[in-house]
């Protein structure tokens, strides 16, 4: 693994800048709390609340798409930045279980990790969460984005939570955010060979 830039230090380094720069979004970052599937707060005392500043642009530019067309719809972060060491835990946390394929093993990296991935999902005018057909980190083929048409033909989603995923997944798209096949909620800024090779991993 290549040398990286330690959290502690991430705040004077001009290439990220702090999650709430952004105008527009909302933040509840989940492994800063207890309500993620570990069960427990992996950040502490650090500080996660960054993206790379491309990231940052990209996510403005979802941000104001959103904003146009459907006014009172803000995107909530739930997570941004997640420190290398970070990954490493929640690694462990999985072994010996069938959700290891969730997590991206720590050697090559997580896009989390060079702060150009963000999971998240949308608000509506009242500060509730629309309805995506499961809850954040529910690691099951129900959040599959690849499985939505089986889903839909057997029930397990409706049109209504299908087209929740895809108007976020259009915000997202049109800024050059890529979405993953198992995780309605994920998506990294751009390339992840461009990430992992070119950009500084946090630790």
């Amino acid at each position: 693994m290549t040398p990286g830039l330690r959290c502690e230090a991430i705040a004077s380094d001009g290439a990220f800048r702090p999650l709430n720069s952004v105008a527009g979004i909302a933040i509840d970052l989940r492994y800063a709390t207890a309500d993620n599937f570990v069960g427990r707060d992996l950040y502490s005392p650090l500080d996660c609340a960054w993206l790379h500043e491309e990231a940052a642009i990209a996510l403005e530019q979802a941000v104001a798409w959103l904003a146009l067309r459907w006014p009172g719809y803000r995107l909530l972060v739930l997570d941004a930045l997640r420190p290398q060491r970070v990954q490493e835990q929640l690694w462990l946390a999985l072994q010996g279980t069938d959700l290891l394929g969730y997590i991206a093993e720590p050697a090559r990296g997580s896009i989390h990790s060079f702060g150009m991935a963000v999971d998240l999902t949308i608000l509506d005018e009242q500060g509730e969460e629309l309805d995506m057909g499961t809850a954040f980190d529910d690691l099951s083929e129900r959040s599959h984005p690849a499985l939505e048409p089986q889903l839909l033909a057997s029930g397990a989603l409706n049109a209504t939570q299908a087209g929740n995923r895809q108007l976020l997944r259009d915000a997202m798209g049109q800024a050059g955010w890529i979405g993953i096949n198992t995780e309605w909620w994920h998506f990294d800024c751009g390339d992840r060979d461009r990430v992992r090779r070119s950009f500084i991993r946090v630790l």
